[in-house]
């Protein structure tokens, strides 16, 4: 299952990289976790983000599920000889540039296309303390699409894939399903506390 549609005729580079990917996620000895979604279009909100070592392993995971996954880069990557490789390997580009917002223009391209599985690292950065950005389910909302929820455990070598849970008019509610799935396969994990609280105190502040 690809989620880029029409495939296109990618690029020496691109097919090289993606094989090198699957092959060290292979490997290392990477396991899966339960199975993504046989729907067309989602967003995978992944945690933690700790290592540069994520998107090979997440790109790994996703291959041997079928799924080529799409992720969204600054636009000025998208020019000369790394535009025809940033498309290959997924890349949607965003021109932060434009009156249209991020989330706009990818509300668009969901939009636009048959299937799309858009990975977005829900931390923000590999320095979070484990508190989540709204970006993924801003997204989720607006493009009207599922949110998979992803966690990964370096220790095990094991990556899982959630249920597809519907992004409710709270992020505080939703933001809570996810840690409690979450919580439910790394229960003593920091990271997933926090975003747990993170939640809880959203919540909160909703009521008061």
């Amino acid at each position: 299952m690809s989620s880029n549609g029409p495939r296109r005729k990618r690029s020496i580079l691109s097919r090289i990289v993606r094989r090198v990917i699957v092959a060290i996620y292979h490997w290392k000895g990477w396991k899966l976790d339960g199975h993504l979604p046989d729907i067309p279009k989602y967003v995978i909100a992944g945690a933690p983000h700790s290592s540069n070592w994520d998107f090979v392993f997440f790109i790994g995971a996703t291959a041997e599920e079928g799924v080529e996954p799409n992720f969204m880069g600054k636009h000025t990557l998208f020019r000369g000889i790394l535009k025809s490789f940033m498309l290959d390997m997924g890349g949607i580009a965003i021109d932060r540039t434009k009156r249209t917002n991020m989330v706009d223009q990818i509300a668009a391209e969901f939009d636009r296309r048959e299937r799309l599985a858009l990975v977005i690292a829900a931390e923000g950065t590999r320095r979070s303390k484990g508190e989540w950005k709204s970006g993924f389910y801003n997204i989720a909302r607006a493009a009207n699409v599922p949110i998979v929820p992803v966690w990964v455990c370096n220790e095990r070598k094991l990556l899982g894939f959630g249920p597809a849970i519907e992004p409710t008019g709270s992020y505080a509610q939703t933001l809570l399903e996810i840690a409690r799935f979450m919580r439910s396969k790394l229960p003593d994990y920091g990271r997933f506390k926090v975003l747990e609280q993170q939640a809880m105190r959203l919540m909160e502040e909703d009521r008061g």
